[in-house]
């Protein structure tokens, strides 16, 4: 008896360590580097100089598809292609993967947001906020925006040969941008205190004009489709209670501004560079402007079925998306210990995925580096799960009827 006894002392810890180091196999090939740092300063350097995507690529090199980091502190596993965009975008129901972002993005925005939420929570919110943003109530936007697009231009641009476009607003969502991707650390004079700093008074002002709606509602002042914050505060549910506390709205306008801001910036940035190269392209989209135009009367504004008609455009707005995408990649957390790849992702790992590699990659898309809007002419033929630059709808070609109606 004492002989089995001293056996099985001696093999358990044997059994236990061979087991560990079976388990330490299963985890994805790469390196954590330094504690608590890991790669994020290597990482933001690379964003920082526009070299994100070579950086991704030397890793995918030299680990595969799949791999290891640490990013913002945190355990993360890097997952590519297009196998790996249909998991995350298929399994985002908390039960899997769940929506929690890097604490970064959590504080500047808010923990109420809805790439925050997850089940349950996340329908609530993106049944509420599509109330507004689903095309029927879009439509009623398209002559407003062309009308205000218009007497900014001449007010603020026409004759000019530079114009400096800065309000108290906008100065907040361009330090918010800079904190996003930033080492979370709350010390002065840091990118990511500057963006504490301005997300604070960002989201006074957006408290300050849910008050002011609020009290226009009350005295039938202002429409529930005037525009999203009165929208979301007259969403009720059969009891007549409110669906969306001010808190959550507080912060889904924010991440909307910034969502709005930045995408659409880069976009058009890259979009005039993209036509000014191609005097051919460039041409065509000019003449299909000038087909629109003819058929409105002076002084007339866009309609959506003006949109409908600029199909050219939208396949030069489609692949400046495809060789620039705004949204360069996301997060999400595994909500349980997940086999992926022939891999283990730990419970509370973070999984990171990048569009540009499935944009930029020659299998999918021919000569990806070509600037060829023709590309889009057949959106079926583009390969479910590889077509991503907003983390909007990868299950198709297709981007939100949102983005359609953005000047």
């Amino acid at each position: 008896m004492n002989a089995f006894v001293t056996i099985m002392l001696i093999l358990l810890p044997t059994f236990l360590l061979l087991r560990r180091r079976r388990a330490s196999k299963r985890l994805a090939p790469g390196s954590l580097g330094i504690p608590v740092i890991g790669q994020t300063l290597s990482f933001l350097r690379a964003m920082r100089t526009n070299q994100a995507e070579k950086w991704l690529e030397e890793k995918i090199s030299k680990y595969g598809p799949i791999w290891k980091f640490s990013l913002f502190g945190k355990p993360t596993v890097f997952i590519s292609g297009e196998a790996a965009n249909k998991f995350i975008f298929t399994n985002n129901d908390g039960k899997i993967l769940s929506n929690a972002k890097p604490k970064c993005m959590t504080e500047l925005l808010g923990n109420r947001n809805l790439l925050e939420m997850s089940g349950k929570d996340h329908k609530r919110l993106r049944d509420a906020l599509m109330m507004f943003l689903k095309p029927d109530s879009l439509k009623l936007y398209v002559g407003k925006m062309d009308r205000e697009l218009r007497e900014h231009l001449d007010m603020h641009w026409q004759g000019k040969e530079k114009v400096t476009c800065r309000d108290k607003l906008r100065n907040y969502c361009q330090a918010l941008v800079g904190g996003i991707w930033s080492v979370p650390i709350n010390v002065p004079f840091t990118s990511y205190n500057r963006s504490i700093r301005a997300s604070k008074m960002a989201k006074k002002l957006v408290k300050d004009l849910i008050k002011e709606k609020t009290e226009k509602l009350k005295e039938n002042k202002s429409s529930i489709h005037q525009d999203l914050i009165a929208c979301l505060l007259s969403t009720r549910d059969q009891d007549d209670k409110n669906v969306i506390s001010e808190e959550e709205i507080v912060h889904n306008v924010m991440l909307l501004l910034i969502a709005g801001h930045d995408t659409t910036s880069v976009l058009l940035t890259f979009l005039v560079m993209l036509l000014a190269s191609d005097p051919a392209i460039y041409e065509t989209v000019i003449k299909e402007h000038e087909e629109i135009a003819k058929t409105k009367l002076a002084g007339e504004y866009l309609t959506w079925e003006d949109l409908g008609k600029m199909t050219h455009t939208w396949r030069v707005a489609m692949e400046t998306l495809r060789l620039y995408p705004p949204v360069f990649g996301g997060f999400r957390v595994a909500a349980t210990d997940i086999e992926y790849g022939g891999y283990l992702i730990p419970k509370g790992c973070q999984v990171f995925w990048a569009s540009c590699i499935t944009h930029m990659n020659d299998n999918i898309f021919h000569e990806p580096s070509k600037f060829d809007p023709k590309r889009f002419e057949n959106q079926a033929s583009v390969p479910p799960y590889t077509f991503g630059p907003l983390e909007l709808d990868l299950e198709s070609a297709q981007v939100s009827s949102l983005q359609r109606l953005k000047p």
